[in-house]
């Protein structure tokens, strides 16, 4: 498995953007699939989105569906999560994750995944 460390989170007033980075370790990143969550208090973890390991395909949910973008950069064994148009409701601490398995990039679960990174928090003010 590949050990993962968020990190870019912070403050952004709404309709700001910021850019949320997962660096993994490990010769495998190349080949696993990665997606991205988050979870505010009191809510279940939320799936935000996925790439494959080529990053040549992304699907992404509903509810960020054009606010949100994901890239990988498999040299630099990173991750990235793109977030614009910023708003109060998506405070939340933002998870990546990843897994070795071969993907269906379709509205995902945290079961889906077997690699976890320790998160980063986000808040966004009005």
């Amino acid at each position: 498995q590949v050990q993962l460390v968020e990190s870019g989170g912070g403050l952004v007033q709404a309709g700001g953007s910021l850019r949320l980075s997962c660096a993994a370790s490990g010769r495998s990143f190349s080949s696993y699939d990665m997606g991205w969550f988050r979870q505010a208090p009191g809510k279940e973890r939320e799936f935000l989105g996925v790439i494959e390991w080529s990053g040549g395909r992304t699907y992404y949910a509903d509810s960020v569906k054009g606010r949100f973008t994901i890239s990988r950069d498999n040299a630099k064994n990173t991750v990235y999560l793109q977030m614009n148009s910023l708003k109060v409701e998506d405070t939340a601490v933002y998870y990546c994750a990843g897994t070795a398995e071969v993907l269906t990039l379709a509205p995902l679960t945290p079961l889906d995944f077997s690699s976890w990174g320790q998160g980063t928090q986000v808040t966004v003010s009005s």
